[in-house]
């Protein structure tokens, strides 16, 4: 008698707390001690993603890519790569473009629920006009096809830290930056997202890092480590941003953290 009093105690203490998750519970009957009595379950499952990665053979999109196959909420991985990039896994696919510029909506993008936008390269050395071809047009040109091919997309775009909102500012790649957001956000996805990073540490078993960067990144987790993000957060607040939201559309480095803890 009082195994049932506790089980009929704990069972409404479950479904007073899944009750507040919005689920719905499924009732299975059984016999225990000679009695009567009901089981349950929840219907909540996880949402299942299709993702479109970009920049895998830089640093953050593998890390980014290691994560989201690691994720249980990620069922298929489409990386664009503008060479092969050499990974075999069960949830991957591969399509080559050489040049980002041409692509097109015929070219297998349909029906994916996000693109995780990782492409970028570094402005040292670069004029301002051959970066902005890099930086804005060619990010601009692949994200307005995506537009069209899935209007009820979530596009993610890897920014950076210090990226200038007015598009105005001294700094080169970040006024270049800063235009590139405030244009993404303006196209018709059902959601756009920009994350603006610092320092990342690698996610386990990269190929893509430089032994210089890693230590100083490792240096920096001890000094402040509020600061530094794991490119294994970076993926996990990717895929939050589809599956549970956010309210701001520019996250800077702790709405990144408290995403990926969501």
């Amino acid at each position: 008698m009082v195994i049932l009093l506790l089980y009929d105690r704990l069972l409404k203490v479950f479904a007073n707390l899944t009750l507040l998750e919005n689920a719905r519970f499924y009732f299975m009957r059984g016999q225990a001690f000679g009695h009567q009595i009901w089981l349950f379950k929840t219907s909540k499952q996880a949402m299942a993603i299709k993702v479109i990665l970009t920049g895998v053979t830089g640093m953050v999109g593998e890390g980014v890519l290691l994560s989201c196959l690691a994720n249980a909420e990620v069922t298929e991985v489409l990386m664009v790569n503008r060479r092969h990039f050499e990974l075999q896994h069960p949830k991957l696919k591969e399509l080559i473009v050489p040049d980002f510029l041409k692509l097109d909506d015929s070219a297998g993008l349909r029906g994916y629920d996000a693109c995780f936008f990782c492409a970028g390269i570094s402005s040292v050395g670069m004029k301002e006009d051959k970066y902005t071809v890099i930086t804005y047009d060619t990010t601009l040109h692949f994200a307005g096809v995506l537009a069209k091919a899935n209007p009820n997309m979530v596009f993610t775009y890897v920014s950076g830290a210090s990226t200038d909102s007015s598009a105005k500012g001294k700094i080169m790649w970040a006024r270049v930056k800063g235009r590139t957001e405030n244009a993404l956000m303006a196209l018709p996805f059902k959601g756009e997202y920009n994350f603006r990073p610092g320092a990342m540490k690698e996610y386990p078993g990269q190929k893509n890092g430089k032994a210089l960067y890693r230590f100083i990144v490792n240096i920096l987790l001890l000094i402040i480590p509020k600061k530094i993000l794991t490119l294994d957060e970076v993926g996990r607040a990717m895929v939050h941003a589809v599956t549970k939201g956010y309210p701001k559309q520019v996250l800077e480095i702790a709405d990144i953290k408290a995403l990926a803890k969501a």
